[in-house]
């Protein structure tokens, strides 16, 4: 395929030929990025991508189905199967959609919910003022205890019962620390209302049984199908049977159109890869280099909110290193590292040029890192940190982490599932 796509369109081709430099020659530290496998990546370019299949297996509105089908079923079941879920709609475009059609699949437009506000480490789908969800529903948000920054299950269970929404959001995309869906359900039910939880982060270390897992507690559960998942760029819904018609109608024809069976070909894949045990140990990879990781990092002087991490990211602080984050998130990508500049709880600072910086371990665990390596990332970033406008010494950074990068690269990996 790239053969053909240099000779046709050698000015896509080259740019390509960069991005797959670029990632192998970085350290990859957004919590929502990943290296699929080459099983993925093959499905992903099948020839799926010239289907169209409106509707659902056994339901569609165009002929030529047979295969489209059972491909379908099969993401269904295997993701039914690792999740342990009543039902699964394997068709949205993204993780934003997916959320959006939870919601409408249970609660009529105008009707109140109540999220994790973005600046304390929620999504914009969450109700946030500049979503769509915040337009066609009556958001309120909860944040995390500002000192700790955890989240106050009681302060939420009082908000909750002051407001009264018809649904309660959990999940979130800059949280560290365990959530507890057992108790946001406990809080939903005491005001009879809906439960949706937004796994999308940490969705890959539910199904390796390393989070607890909310489908038990949660009405309807979305999550994405890359990050921590480590499949193609998607979105999924999980439910109890009873609201399987309302959720599969939500989707198709409420929101989106003819599925896309590329991905949806590629997420079977990518499902029968986490039903692995090498999944599960890759998984409690992850949260080993993020532990160490955030360990080391407190050791160089940085505060990491809520003063560690259960899962694959933290938060950072950088109030106690007197840099923006904005401004540190550039440096570090001068020095080879990619991270994203993020709010912090009560961030005295403005959303383009916040006080935070959000990094996980997915991406490098992926590559084989491990907790050695972790200790010589803490040390990079902090030398950036220290030296912020001193373009020789991230000049060497980079260098220094081309060289890791050399020792680790970007994996051909291939896993042959259990259920062969």
């Amino acid at each position: 395929m790239l053969s053909a796509l240099e000779q046709y369109d050698p000015e896509i081709y080259e740019l390509l030929r960069q991005e797959k430099a670029l990632q192998s020659g970085t350290i990859r530290l957004i919590p929502s990025e990943n290296y699929v496998s080459k099983a993925v990546m093959t499905a992903t370019g099948s020839v799926m991508t010239n289907k169209y299949a409106e509707g659902y297996p056994g339901k569609r509105y165009y002929e030529g189905q047979q295969f489209t089908d059972l491909v379908e079923s099969l993401a269904i079941a295997r993701a039914k199967k690792v999740f342990k879920a009543d039902h699964a709609n394997v068709q949205p475009y993204s993780g934003s959609i997916a959320n959006m059609a939870a919601y409408l699949a249970l609660i009529q437009p105008g009707d109140t919910i109540m999220g994790l506000s973005l600046p304390n480490g929620g999504h914009l789908t969450h109700g946030w003022k500049v979503s769509a969800t915040s337009k066609f529903f009556n958001s309120v948000s909860y944040d995390v205890d500002p000192n700790t920054g955890l989240l106050d299950y009681d302060k939420i269970a009082d908000l909750a019962k002051k407001h009264k929404p018809k649904l309660l959001i959990s999940g979130a995309t800059a949280y560290s620390r365990t959530i507890d869906f057992a108790k946001f359900a406990e809080i939903a039910k005491s005001i009879g209302a809906f439960h949706v939880s937004d796994i999308a982060h940490i969705s890959g270390l539910v199904v390796a049984g390393l989070h607890p897992s909310p489908v038990p507690h949660a009405d309807v559960v979305s999550t994405t199908t890359h990050k921590t998942l480590r499949g193609p760029r998607g979105g999924m819904l999980l439910c109890k049977e009873e609201h399987q018609k309302n959720v599969d109608k939500a989707v198709f024809p409420g929101l989106q159109g003819g599925p896309h069976m590329h991905t949806i070909t590629a997420v079977a894949v990518a499902l029968a890869e986490a039903d692995t045990p090498e999944f599960v140990a890759y998984a409690k990879q992850i949260i080993k280099n993020a532990k160490r990781l955030a360990a080391k990092l407190m050791e160089h002087g940085f505060n990491i909110v809520t003063g560690g991490t259960d899962n694959h990211l933290m938060l950072i602080d950088l109030r106690t290193k007197n840099v923006p984050g904005k401004k540190l998130a550039k440096a570090l990508d001068r020095a080879r590292i990619v991270s994203n500049y993020n709010t912090i709880p009560n961030d005295p600072a403005p959303p383009f040029n916040p006080s935070g910086l959000r990094i996980g371990t997915p991406a490098i665990t992926t590559r084989g890192m491990k907790e050695d390596q972790m200790d010589l990332i803490a040390g990079f970033i902090n030398k950036v940190a220290e030296n912020i406008d001193n373009e020789s010494v991230i000049e060497k950074v980079g260098q220094e982490v081309l060289m890791l990068c050399s020792h680790f690269p970007v994996p051909d990996h291939f896993i042959i599932p259990n259920n062969k």
